[in-house]
This record gives C-alpha cells, sequence and structure tokens, in this order.
C-alpha cells in the first residue's frame, strides 16, 4: 500500500467571471444553456442576463447579477416523447452567501421554486403567463411568491395568485432601508 500522497497535479477552479466594467467585480452567476433539436433543450423562460457567451448554434451561457432572479427549464425526450420536465426558478445569490448548488449553475443559486413533471411545470408556466399579463416581469416578481408557490404545490394546496398589489408592497418593501 502506497501511503505517499500522488504526484499528479491538481487543477485549481478557475476563478468566478466578472465584468470587466462592473464596478466592484462581483462573482456573477453563469447558467449553462443548451439545444438538440427534438432531444433536448436547457433554456431560460425569464430574467435578464447581464451577458450570453455563445459557444457554438448548440450550447451558450447566461451570465447574471447577484440577486437576479431567472427560470431555467429543462425537457428531454426520446423516440417516444417526453421523459423529462423540470423547471427552476433561480436567485443569483451575493459572494459569500448561502447557495444551493445546482448543475449547470456556477457557482450556484438559491432555488426559490423547483418542479419535475408534465402537470406541474405545465401550472407553473399558466401562472408566469398570468404574471406576464399584469404587465410584470416574472423576474422581477417577489422571491417570497415563488418560495410560496413551490411549497402550496408540494403541499397540494390552492396555488396563490400573483396581483399588482402585491407586487407593488414588494417593490415598496424593497425601497425601504
Amino acid at each position: 500500500m502506497n501511503t505517499q500522497p500522488s504526484a499528479m497535479p491538481v487543477a485549481l477552479s478557475p476563478p468566478l467571471a466578472t465584468l470587466p466594467d462592473q464596478a466592484d467585480n462581483l462573482p456573477l452567476t453563469q447558467v449553462s444553456l443548451a439545444y438538440i433539436e427534438s432531444r433536448f433543450k436547457l433554456y431560460l423562460r425569464f430574467g435578464e442576463p447581464e451577458r450570453v457567451i455563445r459557444f457554438d448554434r448548440w450550447r451558450r451561457v447566461a451570465v447574471f447579477l447577484p440577486g437576479a432572479i431567472f427560470c431555467r427549464i429543462r425537457w428531454q425526450a426520446n423516440d417516444y416523447g417526453t421523459v423529462r420536465w423540470q423547471l427552476m426558478v433561480m436567485q443569483a445569490g451575493p459572494p459569500l452567501d448561502a447557495m444551493q448548488r445546482i448543475p449547470g449553475v456556477q457557482p450556484g443559486a438559491r432555488l426559490l421554486l423547483h418542479t419535475e413533471g408534465d402537470p406541474i411545470v405545465r401550472t407553473v408556466l399558466e401562472r408566469i403567463d398570468a404574471i406576464e399579463a399584469l404587465g410584470i416581469a416574472p423576474a422581477t416578481a417577489s422571491p417570497a411568491y415563488w418560495r410560496t408557490l413551490a411549497n402550496r404545490l408540494a403541499a397540494r394546496l390552492p396555488l396563490p395568485e400573483y396581483s399588482a398589489e402585491r407586487h407593488a408592497a414588494w417593490l415598496a418593501g424593497r425601497a425601504l432601508p
């Protein structure tokens, strides 16, 4: 048995991406996106990335500032139809904040809502459409709403509506010192 440590070099992870023109150079959240015709789609449903980096026709990375809310959908199919449909609403976290490790999201994010399966994902997409019908960008909706929606879905309770009044209260509370 060899008791000496291996002489193999250890690969260090690259530093977090930052934008050169960003004043305080905060670490950014990188979200991998991909597309394979009729087989696999990993895309954003909503969210305003600071930058999108394209690698080729099929792969790209969306870069978000800390605090940004976004929704990523994963859809997979085989020869017989859809095999996986997943929706995640996430919030990019500031540095030194607790974040969850999520595949394809570097360094991680706060997971506000996670659903899997055709009927539940469709239900959440209807809620997103209803928010957009109010003239509100879903990325600006309250993080508490997304958490509440996730909890109500898990408990199979009636789902809350997002209203203009709730949105105004969220914005007023955020403006307080």
